[in-house]
């Protein structure tokens, strides 16, 4: 994995909003409509050149595919692994949502809120084709060696995360479901570092978990689920290497009271515990950007990197650079500039078609990051 040298490396979350060409086809194949295969890859190839294209013109160094040819960071998974149905179990909405029900409504009556199918977890859980893998990277690695960029990144959903939002009909316990998720995601992660790009493993279900799956029980007992999560994690990561491998955490994408999200300093020591190197850390937006202050009195375990988010990914505020700068500043300070690289909070379009974000001012947030990323390296390394 590469780390800030001699100057703040940029990247971001994953998800990109996606064309709409892209889109027809997305939300076509999740329906199971009939759609023409070769079209769907020649426009996905297109959607990745368009994304890859986006994120060097805006100065990024670390790339993605712009997650293009999945409906969702985690739905994604019923079009790979068996076990899955379409069902009509009810969707949780966030806990501090329904402590503003008229708001909640609100935003639901406006249309800001994703609309995709829910899989549902009812037969043994296992693999059922690497094949839309193969085709992501095959895609990626093209594009990636047009562009010069100095490296590339593919996200896959923890089997944390995959337990916390599609629901288990069929094994007995939280804990056997897990075992299960994490043998069956354990080819995709091994297929993706092999292939020479850094695996981003997903893991909401280790912040916005507690006001979504765990919301009737007290931190205790979402804390102990959380260390099951992450040891489900750490087992199916046993043969890749911690230095080719970063998680994203978050407390749910969207815009809200989030007066429901629990502690960062409460979630550090399970979090600590994971096998990847980088840590992508929500740290901008209202309710969390406070959190800088914990890594004095929570210092990252050795052999970790940073990756705070420095831009807001709910809002079409265009964050200055010199604020950017600012905040990569006060973790470099804290936990040394060669350990922090600057991120986003989260994706941009994490549902296809869904996003706060208008895509044009998507594209001029990620030029501000990286213009941000220059007036702070050159205070760090001056």
């Amino acid at each position: 994995m590469k780390t800030s040298v001699d100057r703040i490396l940029t990247t971001h979350v994953g998800s990109l909003p996606r064309p709409k060409d892209v889109l027809a086809y997305l939300f076509a194949q999740d329906r199971g409509e009939p759609y023409d295969p070769q079209g769907f890859e020649d426009t996905m190839l297109r959607g990745v050149q368009e994304a890859v294209r986006h994120q060097r013109e805006a100065g990024l160094d670390i790339l993605n595919d712009g997650e293009t040819s999945k409906i969702s960071y985690a739905t994604y998974i019923k079009h790979r692994l068996n076990g899955f149905e379409i069902g009509n179990a009810p969707r949780a909405t966030p806990q501090d949502l329904d402590d503003y029900p008229e708001y909640r409504d609100k935003i639901a009556a406006e249309g800001a809120t994703p609309k995709y199918t829910r899989p549902i977890c009812r037969g043994p859980v296992s693999v059922k084709t690497l094949e839309p893998l193969h085709r992501d990277i095959a895609r990626l690695q093209s594009v990636l060696s047009e562009v010069g960029a100095v490296e590339g990144f593919m996200s896959a959903v923890s089997p944390g995360t995959i337990a916390v939002f599609q629901p288990n009909e069929y094994y007995p316990s939280h804990a056997a479901y897990l075992e299960a998720l994490a043998e069956a995601m354990r080819p995709e992660y091994e297929t993706i570092v092999q292939s020479g790009l850094i695996l981003q493993v997903d893991c909401p279900d280790l912040g916005m978990g507690r006001h979504i799956r765990f919301r009737d029980v007290d931190d205790d007992e979402f804390l102990k689920n959380a260390a099951l999560q992450v040891e489900a994690l750490n087992h199916a990561l046993s043969n890749v290497p911690a230095d080719r491998v970063r998680l994203h955490i978050c407390w749910g994408n969207y815009e809200g009271p989030h007066t429901r999200d629990i502690p960062l300093y409460k979630v550090l020591p399970v979090l600590y515990r994971v096998k990847p190197m980088a840590l992508l850390i929500e740290g901008a937006n209202p309710r969390h950007e406070h959190e800088w202050e914990l890594f004095r009195d929570h210092p990252l375990p050795e052999g970790k990197v940073l990756v705070p988010g420095v831009l807001d990914t709910t809002c079409n505020f265009v964050e200055h650079p010199e604020l950017i700068a600012q905040r990569i500043v006060r973790y470099a300070d804290l936990v040394g500039r060669e350990r922090v690289m600057a991120g986003t909070d989260c994706g941009f379009g994490h549902f296809a078609g869904f996003g706060a974000v208008h895509p044009l001012i998507v594209w001029a947030k990620l030029a501000s990051l990286a213009e941000g990323a220059r007036i702070a390296s050159r205070k760090l390394w001056r």
